[in-house]
């Protein structure tokens, strides 16, 4: 078991004012693996005392240095890769491969192209008469999630250091143990002191300390919506700028020409991500109403081949969800389905035959879903694939943005233009064309109430940028 009893602040490792202490769950065993502090108020001052007290002289820095040490960095995590794919797997109950690509390598790569980015940017331009720069904002605070646990800390953390910006970062503390991995890679790296700190803790005690606390800048949070109205909420009292990557309910729409075996399998994987615990799952698949009986018949031979079990064996598909909590939720909406009239195509609420052990859901697939649902509207979080029935394109595309969310989606087709076509009419952040791959060089984010701002690549880096306009002398 590993047992974290220090947090990070002022480029110390210290002991926190908070006395209380979190233990972490093993997905899969439901055994104890990890037991870290959880900070308080105090601790969440003294840290952005800290990043306030290195601001001055880390946004002095030039470009080029902080790239060198953002390159060190992404060093720093590939050299301990497996380490941390591991204790994702087994925190947050990610399939091995999965914790190696996306969990691990997106949060490698986005301090790579942090380094790659910040090297070149253009921080100043001359418009007219006027000297035009772009100036790091300030103190930042990082609140993340526990879905993926180091990846989106890293697109946080990575842009904003990169920009100038001194951090104080709150991770989750349901999946807190590669937050500390990170701030000892950063410690290693010699980062000055304050420019980086780790204080852990429940959100609505050190969440909400930073998101009100007079001395940040701007606030980065992904989350609930629920959370994050809140945080925006704080952050208003003292208008700081506030960024929320929020929730999603992303509808994969199936025109009539698509490769359906494809398509169906494709939009599938793309539901079940990280056992469905991914913000911008496509949970939601819209197929012509004559071909629901083909797309129930290509689900459930795709489904019932997915082999669900210990995350770390690279022969599963699906994991476990996170915790018990998640366990129930997940459960409570398959079994809202079925009350609703969803009709059960595979899956169902109880734990999957022989896993009793470990907070185990069942990959679930319902079809002939009307969008007047609840599993229709609202983020499930696990396993759970909705299947609904359009009429015609306009009818999808209405289906497709009638949600309160707008983060992703895709479109399948034999016609990349007409896809592209469709795409342009959807109201959401990101759309992927037949499958097509995930890019950390494109902007990340949502429509609507999935949020505001935006993560990634050149993007993501300016939104911890503010403008500065110096008029200067006309000869």
């Amino acid at each position: 078991m590993k047992i974290h009893k220090q947090i990070y602040i002022g480029g110390n490792w210290i002991e926190p004012n908070g006395q209380q202490r979190i233990d972490v769950m093993n997905a899969t065993t439901e055994e104890i693996i990890g037991r870290v502090p959880l900070g308080d108020a105090t601790d969440a001052d003294n840290a952005v005392r800290a990043a306030r007290a290195a601001f001055d002289d880390w946004s002095r820095t030039t470009p080029q240095e902080r790239a060198a040490w953002l390159a060190r960095i992404a060093q720093g995590l590939e050299a301990r890769a497996l380490e941390a794919a591991q204790w994702v797997s087994t925190e947050v109950g990610t399939p091995i491969a999965w914790s190696q690509y996306a969990q691990v390598g997106a949060a490698i790569g986005h301090f790579a192209v942090a380094s790659q980015l910040v090297a070149n940017y253009g921080f100043t331009e001359i418009v007219g008469n006027s000297e035009v720069t772009r100036e790091a904002i300030g103190v930042v605070a990082c609140i993340t999630p526990w879905n993926y646990p180091l990846a989106l800390i890293a697109a946080k953390v990575a842009p904003a250091l990169a920009a100038g910006c001194t951090v104080v970062l709150k991770p989750s503390e349901v999946a807190p143990m590669t937050a500390w991995l990170l701030a000892e890679v950063i410690h290693e790296a010699g980062l000055p002191a304050g420019v980086f700190n780790l204080v852990p803790g429940f959100g609505p005690v050190v969440g909400e300390a930073l998101a009100s606390h007079p001395e940040v800048d701007m606030v980065s949070f992904t989350g609930s919506t629920a959370a994050g109205r809140r945080v925006g909420e704080l952050g208003a009292r003292t208008i700081k700028r506030v960024a929320l990557e929020l929730g999603g309910k992303s509808a994969a729409i199936v025109l009539d020409d698509a490769d359906f075996t494809s398509a169906v399998s494709g939009a599938i994987q793309a539901c079940y991500l990280n056992n469905g615990q991914t913000c911008f799952a496509h949970t939601r698949m819209l197929v012509p109403a004559d071909r629901m009986g083909e797309a129930k018949r290509i689900a459930a031979q795709v489904v019932g081949g997915m082999k669900v079990g210990n995350p770390l064996d690279e022969q599963h598909h699906i994991g476990p969800v996170i915790s018990a909590v998640q366990q129930r939720r997940v459960q409570d909406y398959i079994r809202k389905g079925i009350e609703e009239g969803a009709e059960l195509v595979v899956g169902g609420a109880d734990a999957p035959i022989g896993l009793s052990r470990g907070y185990f859901v069942q990959p679930t697939v319902f079809a002939n879903v009307t969008p007047h649902m609840t599993i229709a509207r609202e983020e499930i979080f696990g396993p759970v694939l909705s299947i609904l029935a359009y009429q015609d394109e306009d009818d999808a595309v209405r289906i497709a943005n009638d949600s309160i969310y707008g983060l992703g989606g895709a479109v399948w087709s034999s016609d990349t233009a007409r896809a592209k076509s469709v795409a342009r009419r959807l109201r959401t952040g990101q759309v992927d064309i037949n499958g097509a791959p995930f890019n950390l060089l494109a902007p990340f984010g949502g429509y609507k109430q999935s949020g505001n701002g935006r993560e990634f690549g050149r993007f993501g880096l300016e939104e911890f940028l503010e403008y500065k306009s110096v008029q200067l002398p006309v000869a």
